[in-house]
Formats: C-alpha cells, structure tokens, sequence
C-alpha cells in the first residue's frame, strides 16, 4: 500500500497547487485590485496565505526536509506564470495577471521548521504566523511595482466579468487605512488553524491508506 499512500501525497499536492494557480488567476489580475480598491487586498492576501501555508507544510511535514515549502511555493509561481501566458495570448499584457510573492513567506516556514529541529508544532504556530504576517507585505510592495494597474484594469477589462463589476475609481482610505496591517493581522490568525490542518491533512492520508 506504499504505493497508494504515495500517490495520494503527490495527488493532494499538484490539486492544491493547481487550485493555488486558478485562485489566483481568477482573484489576482488588475480588475481584482482596483474594482473594489483594499477591500479585495485584504481578501486575497489571507486567501493566499492560508492556501500557501496548508500545501507548503503539508509537503514539508510528508518529506521531513526544511526547504520543501519553498520548493511547493515555487511550483506555484511557476504554474502561475505559465497560466500567464494564455492571458497574453488573448491580446492581454503579460503582467496582466499579478503573481504573488509566495517564495519569501514559505522560505520562513521552511525556516522555523529548520531552526526548531523539525518540530511540526512550532512550525504550526510560528510558521503560520510568519507565513500570514509576511504575505501581505511582500505582496503589496509587489503591487506597488506594477504598472500603472487602474489605467491597465479600464484599457483591458476582464471578459468574464458580469456589467455589475466593471472598474470603479477606489475609494482608499474609506473602510480603513492600512490593508496591509488588516490583511497581515488576519492572515496571522488564520494561517494557524490552516496549518494545523494542513499537519492533520498529512496524519489522516497516512491512516486512510495504511
């Protein structure tokens, strides 16, 4: 049943990172960000992390090896930036799709796992934070490189998207001031109990296939 129980991780991995991609593919182009201004940052910041942190450590905790978080992360920029291309194929611009930064945040887990000895609960509680508090920062100094997103999200609007949500002007600063601070406070929470699940995602695969 080694085999079974192999193939289950490898399954559960590729579906998470694929999922990661289209999350990302259909809630991280310009229309996403401008539309509803910080509103949608704040949302797609603790989507990412907690989708991030629930296959990174699951695959970290099924190799036993620091560095295999930044390795899924990696797998999910590159699927992203392939993805990519099937905008730009459409007569988009190739940074049409913004792609997170995910490899800093799963270096950090990576990180704490290492410097803990390979200790799953302080990669839980440690990690998931590090992972939540650091996304949104590496994400919005990635937004802010981006060119000129408002004006690209009008000249190339989103085809699969109803009337009801064409580019607005965003009012900054109308719910609250910092997105980053409120996304990475969020994140933080959340990324925890993801984690954990993530960890237990891993115990159960193994008892399932036993």
């Amino acid at each position: 049943m080694v085999w079974l129980r192999r193939t289950t991780h490898y399954l559960f991995i590729v579906v998470v990172a694929v999922n990661s991609t289209l999350l990302t593919i259909n809630a991280g182009d310009y229309i996403f960000y401008t539309d509803w201004a910080w509103t949608s940052f704040v949302v797609f910041s603790i989507s990412q992390s907690t989708m991030l942190v629930v296959g990174a450590i699951y695959y970290m905790l099924f190799t036993g090896v620091p560095g295999t978080a930044t390795y899924y992360a990696t797998i999910m920029t590159i699927y992203t930036w392939v993805a990519k291309g099937a905008w730009f194929a459409l007569g988009y611009p190739y940074d049409f799709v913004v792609t997170p930064v995910w490899i800093p945040s799963a270096m950090l887990l990576d990180l704490t796992y290492w410097a803990t000895r390979r200790n799953k609960h302080a990669a839980i509680i440690i990690g998931g934070t590090l992972v939540g508090l650091s996304l949104p920062i590496f994400n919005m100094i990635n937004l802010l490189l981006v060119r000129d997103p408002l004006g690209m999200a009008f000249k190339y609007p989103r085809p699969t998207l109803p009337p009801y949500m064409t580019p607005i002007e965003p009012q900054v600063g109308k719910f609250y001031n910092s997105p980053v601070a409120l996304g990475s406070g969020a994140g933080a929470v959340l990324s925890v109990p993801i984690a954990a699940l993530g960890a237990k995602l891993n115990t159960w695969t193994y008892r399932w296939m036993a």
